[in-house]
């Protein structure tokens, strides 16, 4: 209840869908009817869904409620949006918050879930790597690209540097370094968040999972986070959204 609804938490998924509504109030001219009545639908129903405490029995039904509400507002944008600076500047947040999720995922499996070493390897390090995977809606076209070969190395070189799925880190910084560079040439200008993306995805291409488990997956994580983060703000002096 406090991720999902309570009203001292700023992350929650009221909070952000009551967020994402007002921008899109705030920018009716500059989105298509099919967005705005996607965006108020979702916050009509999270809003109903939300309203009191959430039982344990009802919350699998309101988690899926609120992902098949996204995925509609996500659909009504790559489908009716004109490819312009707000389409460009909507994908942009949407894959530097996605980056940061999926290694804040696998971050908490490496630094936080595994009790001690000496459950590397074993049934519950197995069990949990799989729960990474199907937290990031990965499970089924991972065992489907890779049968019977489910493994800590695997998986993690699938959600850092497999480009072909949309929740890898490198599937991020490649549509994010698109996106930026999009507007880079439509406000012709150069721009450093745009030299920090495609930097940071070079590096995501350079290098392998045996060398980040080599190094430190941990390590590697806070490194990423923390550029991740630096582009965030970026974005914001580039394009002036800030005072």
């Amino acid at each position: 209840n406090f991720l999902l609804r309570a009203k001292g938490n700023d992350a929650s998924l009221r909070a952000v869908i009551d967020m994402a509504r007002q921008n899109a109030r705030l920018t009716r001219t500059a989105i298509t009817r099919e967005v705005w009545e996607a965006v108020n639908e979702s916050w009509i129903n999270v809003t109903d869904a939300l309203k009191r405490p959430v039982r344990e029995a009802e919350l699998p039904n309101i988690l899926e409620m609120i992902k098949r509400d996204s995925a509609m507002v996500r659909g009504a944008m790559h489908n009716t949006m004109l490819r312009n600076d707000v389409y460009n500047f909507a994908r942009i947040g949407n894959f530097v918050e996605r980056a940061d999720n999926t290694a804040r995922l696998l971050d908490v499996k490496y630094y936080v879930l595994l009790p001690s070493v000496s459950f590397v390897g074993s049934s519950l390090d197995n069990v949990q790597w799989e729960a990474i995977l199907r937290s990031t809606s990965a499970y089924s076209v991972y065992r489907w690209l890779y049968p019977g070969r489910t493994s800590a190395l695997g998986i993690t070189e699938f959600l850092i540097r497999d480009h072909r799925f949309p929740r890898s880190l490198a599937f991020a910084y490649c549509k994010l370094r698109d996106n930026l560079g999009y507007l880079s040439q439509d406000y012709g200008m150069p721009s450093a968040s745009l030299d920090a993306a495609a930097k940071l995805y070079t590096q995501l291409q350079d290098t392998t999972a045996a060398k980040i488990f080599e190094d430190g997956l941990h390590e590697f994580l806070v490194d990423f986070l923390a550029e991740n983060r630096k582009i965030g703000a970026l974005v914001e002096q580039d394009f002036r959204f800030t005072a």
